[in-house]
């Protein structure tokens, strides 16, 4: 996690320095044809900003994960391709959770482009009935996991 938690950390100090970088160019563009000389233009720099700060949240969970765990392979200078290989995890081989997931998600955001509330609302509980499916999966019905 060490190596995410350094990516992360440079996007965001990067998107730091863009916000002020373009903040600054805004405020010193001085033609008429903007509107008010010497005047930041907010919508782009607070977009960075708010890109930083998203950066900066994934850069903590992975800064907090990193010094709860021991270092991976990819972590340490002396670590093998073969010090990672063996089982990966668990993956769903056959689950249409994720596409319904996607439909329904699909239907609240047709809501939201046209403002449809009631499809909003449809669409939103439609989402919470997809993540429970796909979270509850394996815990009912002929795939429960445990002894049989």
């Amino acid at each position: 996690m060490k190596t995410e938690n350094r990516l992360f950390f440079i996007v965001m100090i990067s998107m730091f320095i863009f916000a002020a970088i373009y903040g600054y160019v805004t405020w010193i563009n001085d033609n008429p044809a903007y509107g008010v000389p010497n005047h930041v233009e907010w919508v782009g720099t607070v977009a960075l900003i708010f890109s930083g700060l998203l950066t900066g949240m994934v850069w903590l969970v992975f800064w907090v994960i990193s010094r709860r765990i021991d270092p991976r392979p990819e972590d340490r200078p002396d670590g093998e391709i073969a010090d990672v290989s063996g089982e990966v995890g668990f993956f769903s081989p056959g689950s249409y959770w994720p596409l319904g997931l996607a439909l329904t998600a699909v239907l609240a955001g047709v809501g939201v482009v046209f403002w449809l509330p009631w499809l909003i609302f449809a669409g939103g509980v439609a989402i919470l009935f997809a993540v429970g499916g796909l979270t509850f999966e394996y815990y009912t019905g002929t795939r429960k996991l445990g002894p049989q």
